[in-house]
């Protein structure tokens, strides 16, 4: 049996508005610019800990199904994450307990505000890439 800890799943959410802008949260924890999204809980589907994670950071309610765009590992911090293109179905943005601000990014935007392990996630989103990307990174750089 190994010692190691295992790894968390999480997912993320690329809201994508009518001008082809990804949303993007400044978080208070880190102030770091990302996608909305976290962990996925133990009793909690995949699509459920989707709109429960872009709801709780964006104030935004997402149509279903989303499609998804791309699967990551952070080598270092052994987070698997699952990427999905979003269309806002309700709500307005805002912020929150983990959301310091939003912002409706262009391309060029998005790879001067994220870090490039997060801005590759956003652009593949973008992109629709199918089939989806499969990339790992080391929580910043990809690798």
């Amino acid at each position: 049996m190994s010692t190691d800890r295992p790894h968390s799943v999480s997912v993320a959410g690329v809201i994508v508005d009518d001008h082809g802008r990804a949303l993007l949260i400044k978080r208070r924890d880190n102030g770091k610019w990302e996608p909305p999204g976290g962990v996925v809980e133990r009793d909690e589907t995949l699509p459920e800990a989707l709109q429960r994670e872009v709801l709780e950071e964006t104030g935004i309610k997402i149509a279903t199904p989303a499609t998804l765009t791309g699967v990551y590992k952070n080598m270092t911090g052994l987070i698997v994450s699952l990427v999905f293109r979003c269309q806002a179905a309700d709500g307005t943005p805002t912020t929150g307990d983990e959301t310091r601000a939003l912002h409706w990014a262009t391309r060029e935007e998005v790879s001067e505000l994220a870090d490039e392990a997060y801005a590759i996630r956003v652009l593949d989103a973008l992109d629709a890439a199918s089939p989806p990307a499969i990339r790992a990174h080391d929580g910043v750089k990809l690798v």
